[in-house]
């Protein structure tokens, strides 16, 4: 028994930073790798300055809806930007170690960003909903200063729900006797991922579980529901509208966010509501990679290619730079 706790007494080293494993089944790849990442991490950035700029330059875009959505956009920039770079670095130099206190912040940053992403994506459904809905109310209500509001009551809900999390994760003990073959800081991902970091603790996790349990399984059901509640009504006004082409207009201007929705709450679903399972882990980090590259430079190509308003605003905005040239 003294000799056991001995043992564990050795083996519950601080840990001060983190080896992240990546993707071992094709490390040999990385310069390819690096180069379809890099590409993709750059259209999806450059997509979603896109939507920013043009919503900002073209005054027919200045409205509540494209106001959130190029919120989302800016909001979708930063949270990729928390873990894309580390990736390339991974894939093209092999650095895989990360610091104690950076991968808590990635951590921290990375969920603050994805619940705040949730919830613009709720006011977006809200949106639609005020607009379809209550057209005459519509311009009292979603004013600037309303607008501006929502969106800084997103952020700040996303960042104070993480808060917590993160602290308690910071606090447990990460050792060598809970993953002998891997050692106590080799982290089975490409960052710093909650769950990831959950199963490498050798402490009494089962606190902190139920509390990432809760926060994660708010913000998707809260953002999910405010959405089912928002779009019912929505399809109910669309089917009472007098013409079928009316009904088309309204609907078009709703079926871009459904996509955009149905694929972040797919992926979001699979990876955090699901009991703990470390069998789980490698088919986790490949649904995070989509969630991480895939979807956010979807997202953008989905706004543009089905928004009418959209393309009229980029050739607008291409004759303009003709024009002075």
């Amino acid at each position: 028994m003294e000799k056991s706790l001995m043992g564990d007494a050795r083996n519950r080293t601080a840990v001060q930073e983190f080896i992240l494993e990546g993707f071992p089944a094709v490390q040999h790849l990385g310069k390819v790798l690096f180069l379809v990442h890099l590409l993709m991490y750059l259209a999806s950035i450059t997509g979603n300055i896109l939507i920013i700029t043009i919503t900002r330059a073209d005054h027919h875009l200045q409205t509540p809806m494209y106001f959130f959505l190029s919120s989302f956009s800016l909001s979708e920039c930063c949270f990729i930007t928390t873990v894309i770079p580390k990736l390339l670095a991974i894939f093209l130099l092999g650095r895989q170690k990360i610091s104690f206190v950076a991968c808590m912040t990635q951590a921290f940053v990375f969920l603050s960003l994805g619940a705040t992403v949730f919830f613009l994506m709720a006011v977006l459904s809200l949106d639609r909903y005020m607009a379809i809905c209550k057209p005459l109310y519509y311009p009292t209500i979603m004013n600037p200063r309303m607008c501006s509001l929502l969106v800084t009551a997103c952020l700040v809900l996303g960042f104070s729900l993480t808060v917590v999390p993160v602290t308690k994760l910071s606090q447990l003990s990460f050792c060598g006797f809970y993953l002998l073959f891997c050692g106590p800081n080799v982290l089975s991902h490409f960052f710093c991922d909650f769950i990831a970091l959950i199963h490498l603790s050798c402490s009494d996790t089962r606190s902190v579980e139920m509390y990432f349990f809760f926060v994660t399984s708010f913000v998707i059901l809260l953002s999910l529901i405010v959405t089912i509640i928002a779009y019912s009504n929505i399809v109910v006004t669309i089917l009472r509208l007098p013409s079928a082409k009316e009904r088309q207009k309204a609907f078009s201007t709703c079926s871009s966010h459904l996509i955009v929705l149905s694929l972040m709450y797919g992926s979001c679903v699979f990876i955090y509501l699901k009991p703990k399972q470390v069998n789980r882990l490698d088919s986790n980090r490949e649904a995070a990679l989509v969630n991480m590259v895939v979807t956010p430079l979807l997202n953008p190509v989905i706004y543009t290619l089905r928004n009418k308003q959209v393309h009229q605003a980029l050739r607008d905005t291409l004759s303009r730079v003709r024009l002075q040239k």
